[in-house]
């Protein structure tokens, strides 16, 4: 990220906002507000998931289903990364201290839903698609409310 760009990210108030998440650091917010712009565009969580594109592709005729699912794509190929990364960032383990073997997770919430996704026998990606459903439900939640990550749990 450019200099002028980053001090300009500084400037906005959801720049802190969306950073308060664990896993979401400079860049990451940067690229996730000038994707989204105001909030206020979408009057509900599921139209941003829409607009992001990680929304499922409902295959159906007459009687026919479809048993493979995919998300649409019909949205920014750049929130869609950025999202992407946060909720891999995310779900990472990482040590809080060196003198323990505990391993704790960025975002022990979203590690949960991805352990609970796994669980169910979903894949990998398909696990990581529905935390980033749910980190665009959070982050509308936030922006909407004007509060940060710990205010919602």
């Amino acid at each position: 990220m450019q200099p002028a760009l980053d001090t300009l990210a500084k400037e906005i108030e959801e720049y802190k906002m969306i950073q308060s998440i664990p896993g979401i650091g400079e860049k990451i917010a940067a690229t996730i507000i000038s994707e989204i712009g105001e909030i206020d565009r979408f009057n509900h969580s599921k139209k941003l998931v829409a607009f992001a594109g990680v929304d499922r592709e409902v295959f159906e005729s007459g009687k026919f289903k479809a048993t493979l699912v995919r998300i649409t794509k019909r949205g920014s190929s750049r929130l869609r990364h950025a999202l992407y990364m946060a909720v891999r960032s995310g779900i990472r383990d990482c040590r809080k201290q060196k003198t323990t073997d505990e391993i704790i997770p960025k975002n022990k919430r979203l590690r949960a839903f991805y352990d609970k996704k796994r669980e169910e026998g979903k894949l990998y990606k398909v696990a990581v698609i529905a935390c980033v459903n749910k980190l665009l439900h959070w982050i509308y939640a936030i922006l909407k409310n004007r509060t940060t990550f710990q205010d919602i749990v």
